[in-house]
């Protein structure tokens, strides 16, 4: 009997680590092109990786960006995660700083997140970086949260009602901020709060924190959480008015981390009232090889379009910022900055009119290898454009602040 229970053990546990494999790998089919989005987990109850039929391991394969950490578990957790996922510390008593001491460069790494000021000020005084943990329940510790919050390079709120309201209100209150946002979730199987809390959050914050404790909320939420990256931007023709050259300036090259399609660019303007779809380095040129992650995608001041209906300044991409990568359709997916490439080259103005009378225009380097779309998704040289020629591009409502858009008049040449 002994040897066959040992049998029976053998064969579950194979069971088991096959089941376990099978997950992570069906994971990384779904999230093969990741969110850029902020979504963080929380480890409160575990005490060694292999705690709820391994979660956290299956989780740090995932999308998760983040893990919270708590000093009864941080010796034992903190080794296996990713260096790609931030981690942080939440600390109830400034006596608990002490434990980062043992960390690796004596905890550096680590974000302190906790509900007293105090300690967060004490965090601060150590170099690290902070977030304020809040719980709101009514209109007071709504605006404590805001008003202590600004202080910080986070702040994590749990709401007691299921209202979205008081999160849109500290939405508003931190757009013109420094400040990241972070729901947290209060039910680890409430996968419509996460996703719905994400969509919210497409217009001025940037994460949540949800932490399911059974892999079937798990695989809903990822799942969920694939389609949630991708959306649709009006793509319209436009009509090239002028195209000249302006001498020398800084143009950057957007390297990401992903392979463009063919019919696949970023959108890119020297205004806010849209831009032009430059094309990547995908179709063969006679003097260099493909470099099908790139597009070579204007001056330093040009904004780059991206998802929320914000932008980015050329100069301020980095390696790991979010990146929208749209195709001649609309349809629109999220890729990471692998690196940006600056140098001073010759520029040359491109403009460009829509049917409903927008002008637009780009700044790209002035030579024959860089290309814009065709109203047929065919690559344009961009010295070869002729006025008169069919491009294609995006028409935005003019007027941005730090990359939001406000509504207020504005005009921009």
């Amino acid at each position: 009997m002994n040897g066959m229970n040992s049998m029976s053990d053998v064969t579950t546990m194979e069971k088991r680590e096959r089941i376990r494999l099978e997950r992570i790998d069906g994971d990384r089919n779904r999230i093969e092109e990741a969110s850029s989005l902020i979504v963080w987990f929380d480890t409160a109850g575990l005490s060694t990786p292999n705690d709820c039929e391994g979660m956290l391991e299956r989780v740090i394969n995932l999308d998760y960006t983040g893990a919270v950490l708590y000093p009864d578990n941080l010796t034992a957790l903190a080794p296996i995660l990713p260096a790609r996922m931030l981690k942080v510390l939440h600390v109830q008593h400034s006596a608990d700083l002490e434990r980062l001491k043992s960390m690796p460069q004596a905890g550096q790494a680590f974000i302190v997140a906790s509900p007293d000021a105090q300690v967060l000020e004490k965090a601060a005084a150590m170099g690290l970086k902070t977030c304020y943990r809040a719980y709101v329940d009514d209109g007071a510790s709504l605006h404590q949260s805001i008003q202590e919050g600004v202080r910080h390079a986070f702040l994590m709120i749990r709401f007691r009602d299921p209202t979205n309201i008081p999160l849109e209100l500290v939405i508003a209150s931190l757009q013109a901020t420094h400040t990241v946002l972070i729901k947290e979730i209060n039910s680890p199987t409430d996968v419509d709060d996460a996703i719905v809390t994400l969509g919210v959050m497409e217009v001025g914050a940037e994460g949540v924190m949800f932490s399911p404790r059974s892999h079937e909320a798990l695989s809903e939420f990822v799942s969920r959480l694939g389609r949630l990256n991708c959306s649709l931007v009006q793509i319209d023709v436009a009509t090239l008015v002028r195209s000249t050259p302006i001498g020398m300036g800084y143009r950057s090259c957007i390297d990401t981390s992903t392979l463009f399609s063919p019919t696949e660019g970023i959108l890119v303007g020297s205004t806010s009232q849209g831009g032009l779809l430059c094309c990547p380095e995908v179709f063969f040129l006679p003097y260099m090889e493909l470099r099908p992650f790139r597009v070579n995608a204007g001056a330093v001041h040009s904004y780059v379009y991206n998802f929320g209906n914000r932008t980015d300044y050329m100069s301020e991409l980095r390696a790991g910022s979010p990146v929208m990568l749209v195709d001649r359709s609309g349809n629109a997916r999220r890729a990471s900055v692998g690196r940006m490439k600056t140098e001073v080259r010759p520029l040359r103005l491109i403009e460009a009119e829509f049917q409903t009378g927008e002008r637009v225009n780009v700044i790209m380097q002035d030579d024959w290898h860089v290309r814009i779309f065709s109203d047929e998704a065919k690559p344009l040289n961009i010295t070869e454009l002729r006025p008169g020629d069919k491009v294609l591009g995006h028409v935005a409502k003019p007027g941005r602040h730090v990359g939001i858009k406000v509504d207020e008049h504005i005009i921009e040449t």
